[in-house]
């Protein structure tokens, strides 16, 4: 953490953009959340319930494990990102960190962070013992005058729930098409392209990337500020 402070710091001095490989950022189902969201259209958000998991092998775990951090530290950056564009910065991070294999090497494979917000809970979880975790994969936000719900993420199927019609939506719960993306960070180097041409400003902040990154660390169970090496 300080040395990634200290990155964005010298970024903006030099008047640089940071941008960070987020998966979602740019996923046209997560760009319409965002959307109706800002557009008021869900009413104020009061739950975020969300979910990023798979299955792995005990060669992968070995490989993941020399990460403090576990399950949500490798999967959880890609919608804690989602939830602090949503929400902001949480003002409280509960994080439940449990091993559940039977291989029983202490990984961190199976973890819940709860965000607090002063009118918003939200529920994150990541587990990398989830048969078909991919297709559990979910975001669901839940307003006081609408829910929006992906799941699964990828290929994303979105459901709309709305108090009242309102635009082109309808009363109550229809399915919303998405259209295919490209490649998964087609979306990322577009922007940033017309960020570096100056035909508009980033939208991810550094000070969002630090609440994303601080806020990750909480939910993993990890210090913000760990004590240097001897």
């Amino acid at each position: 953490m300080p040395a990634f402070r200290a990155l964005l710091a010298d970024a903006t001095r030099q008047k640089l953009t940071v941008q960070m490989g987020y998966m979602f950022r740019y996923h046209p189902a997560f760009q319409l959340c965002f959307k109706l969201v800002r557009e008021g259209l869900l009413g104020d958000v009061f739950s975020i319930d969300t979910a990023m998991s798979k299955a792995i092998g005990a060669s992968e775990r070995h490989t993941l494990s020399a990460y403090r951090g576990g399950s949500m530290f490798e999967l959880g950056g890609h919608i804690i990102d989602a939830v602090v564009t949503v929400l902001g910065r949480p003002s409280k991070v509960t994080p439940f960190n449990r091993s559940s294999s039977p291989i029983h090497d202490g990984f961190a494979d199976n973890q819940l962070a709860v965000l607090e917000y002063p009118n918003a809970t939200v529920a994150v979880r990541s587990a990398v013992v989830e048969i078909d975790g991919g297709a559990r994969r979910q975001f669901v936000v839940c307003g006081t005058q609408g829910t929006y719900d992906i799941h699964p993420l990828e290929p994303a199927k979105v459901r709309l729930a709305l108090n009242a019609a309102r635009g082109e939506y309808q009363k109550g719960y229809q399915d919303i098409p998405i259209p295919k993306s490209g490649g998964r960070y087609d979306g990322d180097f577009a922007d940033l392209a017309q960020v570096i041409r100056g035909e508009k400003a980033f939208e991810f902040t550094p000070e969002h990337d630090l609440a994303v990154e601080e806020t990750l660390l909480l939910a993993s169970g990890l210090p913000l500020n760990p004590e240097p090496a001897s």
